[in-house]
């Protein structure tokens, strides 16, 4: 009876030393809230305004291609005749078109399997019309669009602004004859008229912009055109239509008439008249040499 107890004792002293000697298990912490997502870096600066379409590089190209130096010129030439107006002669941005070089369309076309399909059915939503081009004149422009958008990816920097001094190339005398003879330009214009004072104005880049593209501000597409351009088209047997000129090239006139509809007609089908009181400018986009370019801009920098 006394062993039986003494026994007792020790075991329950036993336990109660291993128990008090044993480590506590560590408290179950309370429920926390889950940690803030950290705040996105801040996007990269170019040297203008923040997240300028300037401070993007060209996407990468997903193959690589080669076109030959005629493919290249030849595309140019159709490029600044049927698609300057609206991207830029360098593709790089237009009155209403986007830049080419950073177009992530362009960046994965290869030998024009997606901008061929897009300039054969346009893009109505978006203001482009369709054009009817060949498959060679296809590959041409391919070529030159390819090329801007390679220098475009050499600029340092990524540069697209340009200094005054960088346009001081040209001369002001040959810019006055090209200006009164071969450019036709005092047809509309006088240096003691509507470009009397134009150079106190306007200076460097921004006066080349509104030489080159009058309707809207420059390359950049700022600014609201000075007016629209009309057109009145006679029908056979039917009475004339006068709206505001929406789309034309060599198969097609359109207008959107005072009801706000578009119509459009085959131009061998019908009489038109255009009032465009800029057409002299686009039709010199793909006329102009540097030299020219250059030489017109010196002249109208002594206008002041």
């Amino acid at each position: 009876m006394m062993r039986a107890s003494s026994i007792f004792l020790l075991s329950a002293w036993v336990t109660a030393l291993f128990q008090a000697q044993a480590p506590a298990p560590a408290p179950t912490p309370p429920p926390q809230a889950a940690a803030p997502a950290p705040a996105p870096a801040p996007a990269a600066q170019g040297r203008g305004r923040q997240g300028s379409p300037a401070s993007i590089r060209p996407p990468q190209s997903a193959s690589a291609q080669t076109f030959t130096p005629e493919q290249i010129r030849a595309g140019q030439v159709l490029f600044s005749s049927q698609c300057g107006f609206c991207h830029g002669r360098d593709a790089m941005g237009g009155e209403t078109g986007p830049d080419l070089t950073r177009s992530q369309v362009v960046a994965e076309d290869v030998k024009g399997d997606k901008i061929g399909p897009i300039v054969h059915s346009g893009r109505p939503e978006k203001g482009m019309p369709a054009f009817n081009v060949s498959p060679a004149d296809i590959l041409n422009l391919v070529a030159y669009i390819n090329e801007q958008k390679r220098k475009a990816a050499s600029n340092e920097g990524n540069r697209r602004t340009v200094d005054v001094a960088d346009l001081q190339t040209g001369n002001a005398q040959s810019g006055e004859q090209y200006f009164n003879g071969a450019g036709g330009c005092a047809k509309c214009h006088s240096p003691t008229g509507d470009l009397a004072g134009l150079a106190t104005r306007l200076q460097g880049l921004q006066l080349l912009q509104r030489m080159l593209y009058p309707s809207g501000g420059g390359r950049a597409g700022r600014g609201r055109p000075p007016y629209a351009p009309t057109v009145t088209v006679t029908p056979p047997g039917a009475p004339a239509v006068t709206g505001r000129l929406s789309y034309r090239d060599e198969f097609t006139i359109a207008l959107t008439d005072e009801a706000g509809w578009y119509r459009s007609w085959p131009v061998s089908k019908v009489k038109f008249t255009v009032d465009d009181k800029l057409e002299g400018h686009a039709a010199l986009l793909p006329k102009y040499t540097d030299d020219d370019m250059h030489n017109v801009l010196a002249y109208l920098q002594t206008l002041k």
